[in-house]
């Protein structure tokens, strides 16, 4: 493994007072995440700035109970957005569209309403399920998907 760093941070003096603040885990009455406070003392020792100590990356990793994977990611993160956007939590992207909209919904409520199939009393949940992909309404769905729809609906 390589000791040579692709990416350094270097703190203005601004950023590490901020850092500072933060690390410390109180600001005024308000209380602040352990891992904000986490983060900001692992990018105060990865400073190579003026200022800065600039630990080696297993230093660092061990001072703050992280690893140094994390560690680099957090660097990474640090260079390309800033210091202190690594004090802020990344929002989470769904590019999957649900399986189950309102259409769908609509023809799984009228199918559990109707007689069931093959002389059964009644429908279970995997049956649904097969009978909503054998009508082609869905290319295919799971009976738990089922389930969490038909308990929003009943």
């Amino acid at each position: 493994m390589s000791n040579r760093k692709v990416y350094r941070v270097k703190l203005s003096a601004d950023e590490r007072c901020e850092l500072e603040a933060v690390s410390k885990g109180k600001r005024g009455q308000l209380k602040i995440a352990a891992w904000k406070v986490q983060r900001a003392k692992a990018m105060l020792l990865c400073d190579e700035g003026d200022e800065g100590p600039a630990w080696q990356d297993q230093d660092v990793a061990e001072a703050v109970g992280t690893t140094t994977r994390s560690l680099e990611n957090w660097r990474k993160h640090a260079v390309a957005h800033g210091p202190l956007s690594v004090l802020e939590r990344q929002k989470r992207t769904s590019t999957k569209a649900p399986i189950v909209d309102g259409e769908v919904e609509a023809k799984l409520t009228q199918i559990a309403c109707s007689e069931p199939i093959d002389g059964k009393s009644k429908w279970s949940l995997r049956m649904l399920a097969d009978r909503l992909v054998e009508l082609e309404i869905v290319d295919s769905i799971s009976y738990e998907t089922v389930r969490r729809t038909m308990k929003k609906t009943f």
